[in-house]
């Protein structure tokens, strides 16, 4: 039975092939992003899954006026299966900009075959799993196999942005439940063994140091904003590296990290003493350490400065998630999925965390225990941007697989 349904998705190829194109073609960018949405793109999905016998889509559209037609749509198809259990798989319809159009070799939204790659934005993230999940079940329908749950391929709006319009809608809309088992196919390595279950809290800040800004030749009568913030970055950086210093061996690295990052530039000329610094703070920390901690630590040293050096620090974040707790490495999802990578591969996989920001998150803090897993180059939004065809075949018959597998 194994053979024939891989032979099946095999014979398929030319079919994923085509569908990636016609989406790559397709701008679905998010208004923030400039573009219009993903209307177009749904649009053109619900008449393919209806051409391809899976009927009519279900429609979940948020609405945002600033998109075309004013909504966000989102697309659900379900597959009756055995047990009333049901199989997840949650791939994402947007894209990001193209970028520097002089980056590319080839238009970014007309999709270019060359070798065993097919190139355009989006190819990788996520037309190439969007399409494996879809020929994943279609090759289940061809071989009359009947799933052993019930699968729900969902198409979402607005991942690459926050997932506002998209999972988070969905999760709204009372969807999801702890009892199934969810895949988001948006991460991974090139040999297709690695499982994210985890990922560490995220904290954006981005602080501005005032002081009084005066000729340089005159220092004593100012405040250098441009040296309080030197001391206060380095004064940070080594306080909450020493503040925690916990370890979590499923995180590459381990520990929880804190980089000074982005720099405004403050005066343009060298003989003015700058009365206003401003940079950045990406920091990425371990989810059993409570963001409110980080915070402290950083309160006290931003006392002790403005003390000393007679300047006012403020800060704001730009983004703030406190991580959920992970995803349980014995988890029915985690266990049907590592066996379908046997199956496939023919090599263990692991489990592991992630830096943080995968849209897994939003299921996470549900308390639905979801995994991140697709076999990906590392190309997604640079320049001449592709998806590997080997890897979309493969994700198909690892999708096709799970749908089979007994819990």
């Amino acid at each position: 039975m194994k053979d024939d349904l891989f032979r099946t998705i095999e014979k398929f190829e030319p079919q994923m092939i085509s569908l990636l194109s016609d989406l790559v073609a397709i701008p679905a960018i998010s208004p923030l992003g400039g573009g219009n949405g993903e209307y177009r793109k749904a649009k053109y999905l619900s008449v393919r899954l209806e051409e391809m016998g899976f009927g009519k889509a279900e429609i979940y559209s948020s609405q945002d006026p600033k998109a075309e037609e004013g909504i966000r749509p989102n697309l659900i198809v379900r597959i009756p299966g055995k047990t009333s259990k049901r199989l997840w798989i949650v791939s994402h319809m947007d894209v990001v900009p193209e970028g520097d159009i002089s980056l590319w070799d080839t238009d970014p939204f007309k999709a270019v075959v060359k070798g065993r790659r097919i190139y355009g934005r989006g190819s990788s993230d996520n037309c190439q799993e969007l399409v494996s999940s879809l020929y994943a079940a279609a090759a289940l329908r061809e071989n009359g196999l009947e799933p052993e749950y019930n699968v729900c391929l969902c198409f979402v709006a607005d991942e690459e942005v926050g997932s506002v319009h998209g999972i988070q809608h969905l999760i709204r809309e009372g969807l999801f439940s702890p009892e199934d088992l969810v895949i988001v196919p948006d991460g991974g390595n090139e040999k297709g063994d690695f499982i994210e279950i985890a990922e560490k809290s995220i904290c954006w800040i981005e602080f501005t140091v005032d002081g009084k800004q005066v000729h340089a030749s005159r220092p004593e009568l100012g405040s250098n904003a441009c040296r309080a913030a030197n001391e206060f970055s380095c004064a940070i950086d080594t306080a909450l590296h020493n503040a925690f210093p916990d370890e979590d061996k499923i995180f590459e690295p381990p520990v929880s990290t804190f980089e000074p990052t982005k720099r405004n530039a403050n005066v343009p000329n060298v003989n003015t003493v700058p009365g206003r610094d401003v940079f950045c703070f990406d920091c990425r920390v371990l989810p059993h350490i409570p963001l409110e901690e980080v915070l402290k630590v950083i309160d006290a040293e931003k006392r002790k400065i403005q003390e000393r050096r007679n300047v006012k620090i403020t800060y704001e974040f730009l983004q703030k998630e406190q991580a959920p707790a992970q995803t349980p490495s014995d988890a029915p999802v985690v266990e049907i999925l590592k066996e379908a990578i046997r199956d496939v591969y023919g090599s263990e996989p692991h489990v592991g965390g992630v830096g943080g920001g995968t849209c897994a998150k939003y299921f996470r803090d549900e308390g639905i225990p979801a995994v991140v897993w697709c076999q990906e180059a590392d190309v997604a939004h640079m320049p001449n941007e592709y998806a590997e065809i080997d890897h979309m075949v493969n994700e198909a018959k690892v999708f096709a697989s799970m749908m089979l597998r007994k819990n």
